[in-house]
């Protein structure tokens, strides 16, 4: 497939460039249809969220609210009144405006004025909801609005609707992660094209991903916090799995392979394990399932239709650019010396293979280091609050958080979020009354019966944030409720949120059990190993408290939210641990796989742990710790997407990979399998037998190698640093691709004697119980080649 796309580029560019404009026109033609229905089957508050619906079959447009405070005087005085009631007139004159209730007009509107009369506010009804209103009408009522205000009178508004003017340009969180990846890119490839690759599958794929999602979104529910977080993890994986292809790529072509065939490589290797990588990602989100909250369905749907197309796009569409680019995926500098010096081999970074020696000489340091740093940020854990987010989240310069401030200090902190008692029937007057005596409740108003359906509105003393609002919901529940002796619900914003926070903390065991169990069965086929998908599902939940203990300490804690902007402290949004856990495991299998790959084939070639650990690292790190640094700067961007639960979303990711990389990947899970010693690898013989073989990155094929001459051997001792022979030492000797070729053991004088096809170049590893290993490259002429080995401390072997 990848040789037909190099072939067929123009093909393969026009086919992906028609779905995405044809994407394009037809999701702008049709729209979008996002619903957020946060209510859940067989809880109390969807029992409300269904009487209400009785009780107002047709529900209204969005409302939302205008909110002014005088310094001096009550907003009842001729001078706040002649400002006011004519802006009042002009917003519900305007196109789009249904209805504008004041405070200034009758009983009704007096209960609109707070008791010192220094507040007032009055509702705008728009005939659409918030989604639907026309941006220029909503920028209309604003300007309109606050053109009233003057010395000594604020105007402020809130509202869905009206908190759509304060969001960011669309898109803008999206630019700036794209941007600050295309700096680590160029850093990392010095090439601008090669720079370009990964950042055009990333937005092909998301972009086909995001317009699917919204002609999807007239099917069924999708929220319209999916997208956003379609788009957080669309781009993240998206620039990695093209970034892996192009870099096996490039290391291809300077090795002396033309550019054909290092894309047909490149693609038949990482390729292959991306495809897996991908598979991994869209099975920890189809995890969400278990839940069986509708709500997430949506979520899963976005999500996943943006890793598929990313995928489809690294493995497509990636191999037509290679071909369109040919030689320009170098640098000008590297083009110059590939053609100028020939060839060069392939070397281990330095930084990356000193790293991994240091890690092998002080695994136990080192891990207990690591897990201390991973400890200390999980601490915050411990006292998660699942909740809502709303308006009173937002930054204080913001119009929207100035309304909310404004409403509580009026009206009481509960206003803003006022419970729904709701009755099947008429309301005994024994509930009202008891309701009002309630510990927490600051008004009471029963509304007249419809569709014999009655409706109560409670206001507590507290914010819909707080602890003693939740406590106040179960009182109602468990005492006022049972004790009235009627047939009613509590509903309302708040308690839908607790229900949904109640219903995630009682399903969560079972869909972390089921992620993990699935990362393990795939981990076991994948590297024949019990030990290591046990350590990576150990690591998992490592990551996963330390980056919840980050989210606390920001969110929920309020350590740097200003600094951060991204406004006040308060709960983290009930449904943000699933998707969370969902995107990071996936995530922590990618490293995980990228990494252990490379560990277990040399361990295969070797059966020495320590140099496969040592190798596995040294050759992984600089990789995965790139694709780690575009995930952070992409997720980070989308504190900029002007949405509470996407910066969230965006920083607890952020720091989920973060801590995943630079101390997991590299320096826990390493240092653990140093003191694991051969037991990674362990895998019990009856098992072994019925697990199917699935390869995760094949080697490259290599040709039957035709030797130049006859046959030949390499021979000579084996000795320690004091010139003693080493016995019973492993001597293994590997083409360059990896292949073994043969296998000795030395003598008791440390002799040893091994077979090779024929004069070329060969890599000798050499490894024993009491001594350090040793490998090299050993180049073998016409004849036998005299090849002594010392196995002294302190020695780096020389791997390529």
């Amino acid at each position: 497939m990848a040789r037909w796309c190099y072939r067929h580029r123009l093909v393969v560019l026009v086919l992906w460039a028609g779905a995405l404009f044809g994407l394009g026109f037809t999701a702008t033609t049709a729209g979008t249809d996002y619903a957020n229905v946060f209510s859940l089957p067989d809880t109390d508050s969807k029992r409300a969220y269904d009487l209400m619906e009785k009780a107002f079959p047709e529900s209204s447009g969005d409302t939302d609210t205008v909110v002014w405070k005088v310094d001096e005087g009550t907003v009842r005085d001729e001078e706040v009144r002649s400002r006011i009631e004519p802006a009042l007139a002009r917003i519900g004159a305007l196109d789009g405006v249904g209805e504008v209730t004041g405070p200034y007009a009758g009983e009704r509107g007096a209960a609109q004025i707070s008791r010192d009369g220094r507040i007032a506010y009055a509702q705008v009804t728009f005939t659409e909801q918030a989604n639907a209103v026309p941006m220029e009408l909503i920028e209309d009522v604003v300007d309109t609005a606050q053109a009233a205000q003057r010395d000594g009178l604020q105007v402020e508004l809130g509202g869905q609707a009206i908190a759509r003017t304060q969001e960011p340009p669309t898109g803008t969180a999206e630019l700036v992660g794209i941007a600050a990846a295309a700096v680590v890119l160029f850093l990392a490839f010095g090439a601008l094209f090669a720079m370009l690759l990964p950042i055009v599958v990333a937005v092909f794929g998301v972009g086909t991903g995001m317009l699917s999602t919204m002609l999807l979104s007239h099917a069924t529910n999708v929220p319209d916090v999916a997208p956003l977080l379609g788009s957080l993890i669309g781009l993240g994986v998206g620039i990695d799995y093209a970034l892996f292809i192009v870099t096996r790529h490039r290391r291809g072509i300077l090795r002396g392979t033309k550019p054909e065939e290092a894309a047909v490589t490149a693609l038949n290797t990482s390729g292959r394990a991306v495809l897996f990588a991908g598979g991994t990602v869209c099975i920890a989100l189809a995890g969400m399932l278990v839940m069986n909250l509708r709500f997430l369905d949506g979520v899963v749907i976005a999500t996943s239709l943006t890793v598929v197309f990313s995928v489809l796009a690294a493995v497509t569409l990636l191999p037509a650019l290679l071909g369109l680019l040919g030689m320009r995926v170098l640098s000008r500098r590297q083009r110059h010396r590939l053609a100028h010096a020939g060839p060069e081999p392939e070397e281990a970074n330095g930084l990356a293979a000193r790293w991994s020696a240091y890690v092998q000489r002080r695994p136990r340091t080192i891990a207990a280091l690591a897990l201390a740093v991973m400890v200390v940020l999980s601490l915050p854990v411990l006292s998660i609050r699942l909740g809502a987010t709303d308006q009173g989240n937002h930054q204080e310069t913001q119009t929207t958080r100035q309304a909310y401030d404004l409403l509580a200090e009026g009206f009481g902190p509960g206003f803003n979020g006022p419970l729904q008692v709701v009755v099947d029937g008429a309301a005994p007057d024994t509930l009202v009354s008891r309701i009002e005596s309630a510990e927490g409740v600051a008004q009471v108003a029963a509304l007249p019966p419809a569709n014999d359906v009655t409706v109560i509105q409670v206001v507590p003393t507290t914010s819909p944030q707080s602890e003693e609002t939740d406590r106040l919901i179960d009182v109602l529940r468990d005492g006022v409720i049972p004790a009235s002796g009627a047939n009613a619900h509590v509903g309302g914003v708040t308690a839908v949120f607790k229900d949904f926070a109640s219903v995630t903390g009682d399903r969560l065991p079972y869909f972390v059990t089921t992620i993990i169990a699935l990362g393990f069965l795939l981990l076991l086929v994948a590297f024949r190993s019990l030990v290591v998908p046990l350590t990576a599902a150990l690591m998992n939940l490592i990551a996963a408290a330390a980056s919840f203990g980050v989210l606390v300490a920001i969110f929920q804690w309020g350590w740097g939210t200003e600094l951060l902007g991204i406004g006040k402290e308060g709960p983290i949004t009930a449904f943000l641990p699933v998707i969370m856990l969902s995107l990071l495991f996936g995530l922590s299998m990618d490293y995980q796989v990228f990494l252990v790959s490379r560990m277990h084939e040399e361990w295969v070639h070797t059966k020495d742990n320590a140099r496969a650990v040592r190798v596995g690292l040294a050759e992984t790190s600089r990789v995965i710790n790139c694709a780690a640094l575009i995930m952070i700067c992409v997720f980070s961007a989308f504190v900029l997407s002007g949405d509470m639960e996407g910066a969230m979303a965006g920083i607890g990711l952020a720091a989920a990979v973060a801590l995943d990389a630079f101390i997991l990947r590299t320096a826990l899970v390493p240092a653990a399998m140093h003191l694991l010693g051969k037991a990674n690898w362990w895998l019990p013989a009856g098992l072994e037998k019925r697990l199917p073989h699935l390869a995760v990155e094949p080697r490259e094929e290599e040709p039957a190698e035709e030797p130049d001459g006859p046959a030949s051997v390499v021979h000579g001792f084996i000795r320690a640093a004091d010139g003693e022979p080493v016995p019973e030492a492993a001597v293994t000797l590997l083409s360059r691709g990896g292949r073994q070729l043969d296998r000795v053991t030395s003598l008791a004088d440390g002799s040893y004697i091994v077979a090779v096809p024929g004069p070329g170049t060969y890599l000798l590893a050499v490894t024993a119980a009491t001594h350090p290993s040793r490998a090299g490259h050993v180049a073998v002429g016409e004849g036998p080649l005299v090849h002594d080995v010392e196995l002294a401390e302190g020695e780096v072997d020389a791997v390529s």
